[in-house]
């Protein structure tokens, strides 16, 4: 079933003075719609941004508390299924560890532990774009190893009806914010573990693990002249069997939305 229409990003960027003026504490005006699609940040955190806009935008803004009561049933039935799960022969299966009914899994150099009743520890702050993924990943029922080989997002089942979501949500922003911030990505291999690959016509190629079998690779192109930049996320093939696509999607959204507040701070 498609996904519930939201407001999407360029939806209130269209509506700012795309000035860029970090007023809002963000680094562009892109960011800064994003933050608001994402909850971190008000409509009215924009100085420029006028009432009516406001009024405009709140009415579309409003249909993303629908579906916050999907999320947590979502939750729900993930830990009910972990309670049925062999969690030592998931975390041989799925690249993880295994010790005293505890399964640990690594995100991004982080460890993050769950139980058998699918209560979840970790050092790091456990927001809900971490925890569903996770469990989602425990609980998947296919698995694969990684392939080494690379697909789109619109070739993962379901991706062409989420794909004007990803591109709002996740690439686009990603985008901007990569060409506001020279030192990004040497930040992401330096704080997750990021490794650059050839192979790829790109400026720079970097891949992630935000989860053990789920390697993403992130292709940027800096502008040129009058070429505007590009940014492409792409996904190894496995992933498509060890996710499902909503999974995907709140995986890469919710790391897109760190990497802004990374770069907020470093700014």
């Amino acid at each position: 079933m498609p996904p519930q229409k939201v407001l999407a990003p360029l939806e209130i960027y269209k509506l700012l003075p795309q000035s860029n003026c970090k007023r809002c504490l963000l680094p562009s005006c892109l960011a800064f719609a994003a933050a608001v699609v994402g909850g971190q940040k008000r409509l009215s955190d924009c100085p420029d941004l006028s009432e009516d806009s406001i009024q405009k935008l709140s009415v579309n803004l409003q249909q993303r508390s629908t579906m916050e009561p999907r999320k947590a049933e979502f939750v729900d039935r993930l830990l009910g299924n972990i309670a049925q799960l062999d969690l030592a022969q998931v975390a041989t299966e799925r690249g993880a560890s295994y010790k005293d009914g505890i399964i640990s899994i690594a995100s991004l150099g982080k460890e993050f532990h769950v139980d058998s009743r699918g209560q979840m520890k970790s050092t790091c702050h456990i927001i809900p774009w971490v925890q569903a993924p996770i469990l989602s990943y425990i609980c998947h029922e296919t698995h694969q190893q990684v392939t080494g080989r690379w697909i789109s997002f619109r070739e993962i089942k379901g991706g062409i009806e989420w794909r004007g979501l990803f591109k709002s949500r996740c690439e686009t922003p990603l985008k901007q914010l990569a060409d506001n911030q020279p030192d990004l990505f040497n930040d992401l291999i330096d704080l997750f573990l990021g490794q650059e690959v050839p192979g790829f016509e790109a400026d720079i190629a970097l891949v992630l693990h935000p989860l053990p079998h789920i390697p993403i690779c992130i292709c940027y192109q800096a502008p040129d002249g009058d070429l505007e930049s590009d940014l492409n996320i792409f996904f190894d093939e496995c992933c498509a069997v060890n996710l499902h696509i909503k999974s995907l999607y709140t995986l890469c959204a919710g790391l897109v939305k760190m990497f802004e507040q990374i770069a907020m701070h470093h700014s």
